[in-house]
């Protein structure tokens, strides 16, 4: 695992900042807008404003052409869910403001990280918006096991012209399989606008785009009765067990297995088009009812497919556990802990029943110099905060001068020593154990050398050239040059990297860089 030290999570959070967001409906898709905290003030052209506190959300029809805007105070948390164009398209053209009761807060949460990341939990339905808008609770969200593959909605079609004649194609025929550079011939693209439009317009990439247009078809399939065996060759698939792979994988069951539930629940095997009208017609009713919803069951267990980013991605687990898999490697989530996957790493992450990650934002490999997974741990009093990190990195409700590289001051300290990593290490498994705990001990113990015996201290000076104590001399002041590069004071940083005073660490630093603390710092803004 990556380098591990203390957390950064421990103090308080950075307040959160008002926010003004506005542009043009260009989306097909309705808006679910609900306030955990704080408080909204909701604008649509043509449309009366809404306010909203802590507590209450309201749906607004989609508005092609009509321009939004959205007013947060500060220490404001709002999600913005986007659903499906068939529900409620038929109830009503006017917002309609709701109160989300408390049983229902979290399923909106992850409802928000199903919308935005790759991961697909079985077992989740739009559907059970129209329970919660309406106030009947006559279909609550799915528990775990539960089937309803008429609510798994197609992918999100692209806005470019090009990427979306291509996408409409392959929802009419989801079995061409023609390269991205014959498609991109078809519709007079280049493959690389073809792939970045994709991308830009639906945060998949093509083929992962593809993959779930696919297994969307063979559950339409699957619904309407169809048998599994002739499945794969229907929807694309160049072998059945290639099929039965990427089905298990994105829905938790086998095709078959998939089968035998819809037969044992006839009512799940509604069709599509009736479901629809069916939720339409629900959320009429919705409007004017004021009976509580029933409370959601569990949270069903979710995982993404094996895919790979070309960007570190950092997730974080606010409710339960989860994990992320790299080859044969897992590294387990705990409540409040974050994780950056380092990018180009094929991977796959999940949570567990009852369990909710969020993305919090990006990096580059130039902002973060990342080659294994990098954790750390962030106390209860930060969710509104890393909540608010997600919601600006994914969506448009962010601040004006949103910056996305702001969650890497959040890991000042873990940047850094993962920085140090490039000082020589031992490849001595014991000594090279030995120098990962050194660099997680680094503040937390005064900085002081670690009792090693005699072939650590040779392993050290044969592999790295150095003697133990110099090389965690090295290792500190590599630490410390970073934390001055990002801005932080040298009281600062002579207490994180373990020195009781200032004078003190000024010597060490000047004899090892050249610059006193100061003149670096100086050096390294101008």
């Amino acid at each position: 695992m990556g380098v591990d030290l203390p957390p950064p999570g421990t103090g308080r959070p950075p307040p959160i900042p008002r926010v003004r967001s506005s542009g043009s409906w260009d989306q097909p898709e309705h808006l679910l807008l609900w306030v955990r905290t704080g408080a909204v003030c909701v604008r649509i052209e043509d449309d009366p404003e809404v306010r909203l506190t802590a507590g209450e959300g309201v749906w607004i029809p989609a508005a092609p052409g009509n321009h939004w805007t959205v007013v947060t105070e500060p220490g404001t948390v709002a999600f913005p869910l986007l659903t499906h164009p068939s529900i409620a398209a038929e109830s009503s053209s006017r917002p309609r403001r709701f109160v989300v009761p408390h049983g229902w807060q979290d399923w909106l949460i992850q409802h928000f990280n199903l919308m935005v990341t790759p991961l697909t939990g079985h077992g989740y339905s739009q559907d059970a918006l129209v329970g919660l808008l309406h106030g009947s609770g006559r279909r609550p969200p799915a528990r775990s096991g539960d089937v309803q593959p008429y609510a798994v909605d197609p992918p999100v079609r692209p806005k470019a012209s090009g990427a979306r004649e291509v996408a409409d194609e392959l929802l009419r025929n989801p079995a061409l399989d023609r390269t991205v550079a014959e498609w991109a011939a078809q519709v007079l693209s280049s493959p690389r606008t073809l792939l970045r439009d994709f991308r830009a317009d639906t945060g998949l990439t093509f083929e992962q785009w593809r993959l779930r247009c696919r297994l969307h078809a063979a559950l339409e399939l699957l619904a309407a009765g169809c048998g599994v065996d002739q499945m794969a060759a229907r929807v694309g698939f160049a072998t059945h067990n290639g099929f039965t792979r990427a089905f298990k994988q994105q829905f938790g069951l086998t095709p078959h297995e998939f089968g035998r539930n819809l037969s044992a629940r006839p009512v799940a095997c509604e069709p599509t088009q009736r479901a629809a009208a069916r939720q339409a017609d629900d959320l009429l009713r919705m409007m004017h009812a004021q009976n509580t919803p029933a409370m959601p069951g569990l949270l069903a267990a979710a995982r993404t497919p094996l895919h790979t980013n070309n960007v570190h991605v950092l997730i974080w687990t606010y409710r339960g556990s989860g994990y992320l898999e790299i080859g044969d490697h897992r590294y387990e989530q705990e409540r409040g802990v974050a994780t950056w996957i380092p990018a180009g790493s094929e991977h796959t992450t999940g949570v567990r029943e009852n369990s909710i990650s969020l993305p919090l934002g990006d990096a580059s490999a130039g902002d973060l110099q990342l080659t294994e997974p990098l954790q750390a741990e962030f106390s209860p009093a930060w969710d509104d905060y890393l909540m608010f990190c997600s919601i600006s990195a994914r969506t448009p409700l962010r601040p004006d001068d949103y910056d996305p590289g702001h969650i890497l001051d959040l890991f000042a300290d873990q940047v850094a020593a993962q920085r140090a990593l490039s000082v020589p290490m031992p490849t001595d498994s014991r000594a090279r154990g030995v120098a990962m705990d050194y660099l997680r001990r680094i503040g937390t113990s005064g900085g002081s050398g670690l009792d090693v015996p005699a072939d650590i201290h040779r392993a050290f000076r044969d592999e790295t050239g150095m003697t133990f104590a110099r090389w965690c001399y090295a290792a500190r002041m590599r630490i410390a040059r970073d934390l001055l590069t990002g801005g932080a004071k040298p009281s600062a940083v002579a207490r994180r990297v373990g020195y009781a005073h200032l004078p003190t660490f000024s010597a060490a630093f000047t004899r090892f860089h050249g610059l006193s603390p100061r003149d670096y710092r100086e050096r390294e803004s101008g």
